[in-house]
């Protein structure tokens, strides 16, 4: 008797375990993001990682593409419907995109605190009332210099207060020895024409690239190639201007670039000199700047939206911005979290607080038009003309205004 009840216990016991049920899988949501370099992929990697630590029954697979590719890929996402469930946007771009996105409003008044975020990039990623992205970064442009060349050909290292005939000095001073004082870009001339107080759009929101005053600025940028011989020429290449500058201060044979806080993990894992950093000089209106930044929303069409925003907030939660911020990929859109950013990635940089402090005062929010990427792109296509000197500063933003406008 006794083994017989033995026997029923034991089969109970299974019967029980067999009919428990089985522990889901883990949902797997997609997220694209660009990426220019292996270190970032990494960063980026190691943040999807943090979703998966806090939620189990969620993975993230992290999809990169090179930065020019990730915004004609979108469109082709959305149109296949493929795209991932998690999105990367750029501030610039927001207005590009954002039939693509879940508003976050009503997520949001379920009890998320925006106060921790800087409010500036919060209105960077809204449109139209409606916020489409969790911020991870924001930031102003500035000017990177390579400290060791500025040793070598005895010039005082730019700082705040300093001048358009101060930098044009500098640079003309770095240009030697197969050296240049300063790399171009096809966009960041935008920056200079501020502060000659030109405007690039319209006050209804137009490009603005026929104006006279902003041509000449476009000029005077152009005549570091081809006139005063201080930056080196881009041509056409396919490969986007801002990595072939990026490459060329890497590898030590510029000593200025503009570029913005989250270059800081390139500029660590790659470089072997050392570095600083100084605001934009300043021209006639004085030292003004661009303020952007980026954030991740969530796929409008995708089938795990919840999911999604659960994600959202871990990449831009508290531990994946002291991450980002150390890692030197990130200035934190997180206020608390900055600190990370100038006392880890920028705390051998010379004037890094100084100088991010300093360009904030003055940045303004790096407006654009509806259709700026493809304002971005004609720039890419038509601006080495002029660099080459086949064409003149004004003729190469004529061609974009009307072609932008078609």
């Amino acid at each position: 008797m006794k083994t017989l009840t033995t026997i029923l216990t034991v089969a109970a016991a299974a019967l029980s375990l067999s009919a428990a049920p089985a522990r889901a899988e883990p949902v797997t949501l997609t997220w694209q993001m660009w990426s220019s370099t292996d270190a970032e992929t990494a960063a980026w990697q190691h943040v999807a990682g943090l979703v998966n630590k806090q939620y189990p029954d969620i993975k993230v697979e992290l999809q990169t593409s090179p930065w020019r590719d990730y915004w004609t890929k979108l469109p082709t996402l959305a149109a296949s419907n493929t795209l991932p469930d998690i999105v990367s946007i750029q501030s610039l771009r927001l207005s590009n995109f954002t039939t693509l996105f879940e508003p976050l409003d009503e997520y949001v008044k379920q009890g998320f605190d925006l106060g921790q975020f800087d409010k500036s990039i919060l209105e960077g990623l809204s449109y139209d009332g409606h916020l489409y992205a969790l911020p991870y970064d924001f930031g102003p442009l500035a000017v990177y210099y390579n400290r060791d060349l500025f040793a070598k050909y005895k010039v005082e290292p730019p700082k705040a207060g300093w001048t358009r005939a101060d930098f044009l000095a500098a640079a003309k001073a770095l240009t030697q020895d197969g050296n240049y004082g300063f790399a171009v870009t096809a966009s960041d001339w935008l920056e200079f024409a501020l502060s000659d107080g030109a405007k690039y759009l319209t006050g209804e929101g137009g490009l603005n690239f026929g104006d006279a005053e902003l041509q000449a600025a476009f000029q005077s940028y152009v005549d570091l190639v081809t006139k005063e011989k201080v930056a080196p020429v881009i041509a056409a290449s396919g490969q986007p201007s801002g990595d072939i500058a990026r490459g060329r201060f890497l590898a030590g044979n510029v000593a200025m670039y503009v570029t913005g806080p989250w270059e800081m993990i390139n500029i660590r894992k790659s470089s072997n000199f050392p570095v600083g950093l100084a605001p934009l000089p300043a021209g006639k209106a004085g030292s003004i700047t661009f303020s952007a930044g980026s954030g991740f929303g969530i796929n409008k069409a995708g089938p795990h939206k919840d999911l999604a925003w659960k994600a959202i907030q871990v990449l831009t939660g508290p531990e994946a911005e002291q991450y980002l911020a150390s890692q030197g990929r990130a200035f934190p859109a997180r206020t608390a979290q900055q600190g990370y950013w100038y006392d880890v990635a920028a705390q051998d940089v010379a004037n890094a607080r100084e100088t991010i402090d300093y360009a904030l005062k003055t940045a303004q929010p790096y407006r654009t038009t509806a259709n700026w990427n493809t304002v971005y792109e004609l720039l890419e296509q038509y601006a080495p003309l002029a660099y080459g000197g086949s064409q003149t500063g004004a003729e190469v933003l004529d061609t974009v205004q009307g072609l932008a406008a078609e």
